[in-house]
């Protein structure tokens, strides 16, 4: 699984999904399928180190488009433990009383390596209420009751100095990419 960060936002970092599913194919990939205009892309490989499927992915695109698109890469069982381990799974199925999150307003920031947790106690989640964040192994879980757009917590997150890059799906989009991935 492939994670594109801040393809096709607006006008900018254009890459259309077809010249995507082509490099992945170019690099050995397999049963390449995208999922929206967002640069999500599953795939099969028989390399199993993720960071070099990273790197040639990133060479690959700045080759053909002279963009530098930041890549993530998931296992498929990646994918499904951070729908698993979901610390916000309880809020979202209604089963906290009073508390349902609208699962739009739910983020997974997928990140490039585990972050320290010292540099998270950085941000005091009072500053950021009704906002809150839960860290998971590589990811972080970022609920916005209020919209993602305008959240204090989502800008500070994105600027925060976490000595790992990331980029963030939002809930729906996590289940349709766990979809894809199991079967």
């Amino acid at each position: 699984m492939a994670l594109l960060r801040g393809i096709n936002l607006g006008s900018r970092n254009r890459l259309p999904m077809g010249t995507l599913r082509e490099l992945i194919g170019a690099m050995g990939g397999e049963n390449v399928k995208t999922l929206l205009q967002s640069g999500n892309a599953v795939f099969d490989h028989a390399e199993a180190d993720p960071a070099l499927l990273a790197e040639e992915l990133e060479s690959r695109i700045a080759a053909v488009s002279a963009l530098t698109v930041p890549c993530t890469i998931r296992t498929g069982a990646d994918i499904q433990r951070v729908v698993e381990r979901n610390p916000f799974a309880r809020e979202l199925a209604g089963e906290v009383a009073g508390v349902r999150i609208d699962p739009a307003r739910l983020v997974v920031t997928f990140l490039s390596g585990p972050i320290d947790a010292s540099r998270l106690a950085e941000l005091d989640p009072e500053r950021y209420a009704p906002d809150q964040f839960r860290q998971g192994e590589r990811e972080l879980y970022v609920h916005c009751p209020n919209g993602i757009s305008g959240s204090r917590l989502v800008r500070d997150l994105a600027t925060a100095r976490l000595g790992v890059s990331g980029t963030s799906r939002n809930w729906h989009t996590v289940t349709k990419i766990a979809a894809l991935t199991s079967g």
